[in-house]
């Protein structure tokens, strides 16, 4: 009884959104900011993109204050950052960072006494860049006081003579890539959806990985995990929660699933920074996959009520983390097709200097 009710609904709304009136609807709640609110307030549309944003924004908020977890260590990424980005610019200031470094060096400590071992990367960055801040910036009231908090920390290094800190490009050694060759590479990724059924090594998807990591974050905060499934029937039953895998997704040997974490961000206004930059990692991963043999397929992620509520299961997803999209990984069949997909050409993709 409930499937028909639901079926007789979905028919009904079909109707609906395809009428003069919805369209008419449309127009007057898209006129002003608050109408539009209004009507999403009674759809529930953005209900759970909403609560992943607030619940992030506390999330963060507690674990900075209590200078615990990934609250914190995302605040160190992110002030380091500010730090080196201070430290190149031309002309330098004599004094900058005021409104924030000491927060900064607050959290470095609490990083640093939660136990160096799985940040040691990070707490090395830190300690190299806010060595190189405070050996160029003026005394001032608060600088100085962050500097005192900063020496009281003991922090080891296994090479004192390497250092993480801004540094000059080696730009004239060459790089045996060229336009054409990366081109070639474009042209080759294509997004397959045929694989052979033979496992993928996990280590040429660390090497890919690895060179994803290298893609812009603002403010290096990398706000997002990949998760990888390629046991028993996890991929198949991973890869079938979205929509647009019906029919093949029983084929995947291996799927990603791209986590976006709000937890990163203490302010709304940052929202959508994991879905940029976990794409901006995305395309570089499948580029370090195509090099090695491996294919891949990009798969949307719908934002739709009862595939939200599955995959959170599936995953055991935090409220603030948010599927940002998945991803079939394998080796291809080389006797499979796979769709041309026209691209659009240059004239519509860009413009120069336009204002309208």
């Amino acid at each position: 009884m409930i499937g028909l009710l639901k079926k007789i609904y979905r028919s009904m709304m079909a109707k609906f959104v395809s009428s003069k009136l919805y369209v008419i609807l449309l127009g007057i709640f898209s006129s002003s900011g608050r109408l539009a609110s209004f009507w999403f307030l009674l759809t529930g549309s953005f209900s759970r993109e909403h609560r992943a944003v607030l619940h992030g924004r506390y999330q963060h908020l507690i674990e900075l204050n209590e200078r615990l977890k990934s609250g914190a260590v995302y605040t160190l990424r992110r002030n380091t950052h500010r730090l080196e980005k201070g430290l190149i610019m031309r002309p330098r200031r004599k004094i900058f960072a005021i409104d924030y470094i000491y927060e900064t060096v607050e959290v470095y400590k609490g990083v640093v006494e939660q136990g160096a071992e799985k940040n040691q990367d990070l707490i090395i960055w830190s300690k190299d860049v806010l060595d190189e801040y405070f050996s160029v910036v003026d005394s001032h009231e608060v600088i100085d006081q962050a500097r005192s908090i900063f020496e009281s920390v003991s922090v080891d290094k296994e090479d004192p003579n390497k250092f993480k800190k801004p540094y000059v490009r080696d730009l004239d050694t060459p790089i045996n890539i060229s336009i054409e060759d990366l081109e070639k590479l474009a042209i080759r990724r294509r997004s397959c959806r045929l694989f052979l059924q033979k496992p993928v090594p996990r280590e040429m998807i660390d090497k890919a990985l690895k060179v994803a990591a290298y893609s812009p974050s603002a403010c290096n905060r990398q706000p997002f995990e990949f998760r990888f499934f390629d046991e028993g029937d996890l991929p198949a039953k991973v890869g079938g929660i979205p929509m647009g895998t019906r029919g093949f997704s029983d084929n995947f040997p291996c799927v990603a699933v791209i986590v976006g974490k709000l937890h990163a961000f203490p302010y709304d206004r940052d929202r959508h920074v994991s879905y940029i930059d976990s794409s901006l990692a995305a395309m570089a991963f499948q580029f370090g996959l195509e090099v090695q043999g491996i294919s891949s397929c990009c798969i949307n992620w719908p934002d739709i009520k009862d595939r939200e509520q599955a995959v959170t299961k599936a995953l055991n997803l935090a409220p603030d983390e948010r599927v940002i999209m998945m991803m079939a990984i394998g080796y291809p069949d080389k006797t499979a097709m796979v769709p041309y997909s026209q691209k659009k050409p240059l004239d519509d993709l860009r413009s120069y200097n336009r204002l309208c």
